[in-house]
């Protein structure tokens, strides 16, 4: 059975910092492409970080700078640190493993609220 589990979210003040994990099983972690999602109230998901299954990295121009994504293929995890966070940031962070052969599978969701 194929799950992915998302975890790490929370309530932090403008400035502060989270990390989120993706930590994934029942299937083969390292061909997946990883790519956190956010969807803020109201609008729509969007993506924000991608890791390859080759290790590199691409970021929506709105978080460039401020979060980092990486994996850790031998615990089938991958991360996305998030610094200097600002309210825009508050949604729901929801990763995705995508292989163009084998599929795609989301996570559940973690909130993020960013707010004084």
């Amino acid at each position: 059975q194929v799950q992915l589990v998302d975890s790490g979210g929370g309530l932090v003040q403008p400035g502060g910092s989270l990390r989120l994990s993706c930590a994934a099983s029942g299937i083969d972690f390292s061909i997946y492409d990883i790519i956190w999602y956010r969807q803020a109230p109201g609008k729509q998901r969007e993506s924000v970080a991608r890791i390859t299954n080759a290790g590199r990295t691409s970021y929506v121009d709105s978080v460039k700078g401020r979060f980092t994504i990486s994996r850790d293929n031998g615990n089938n995890t991958a991360y996305l640190q998030m610094n200097s966070l600002k309210p825009e940031d508050t949604g729901v962070y929801y990763c995705s493993a995508d292989s163009y052969m084998a599929g795609r599978y989301w996570g559940q969701g973690t909130q993020v609220t960013v707010s004084s």
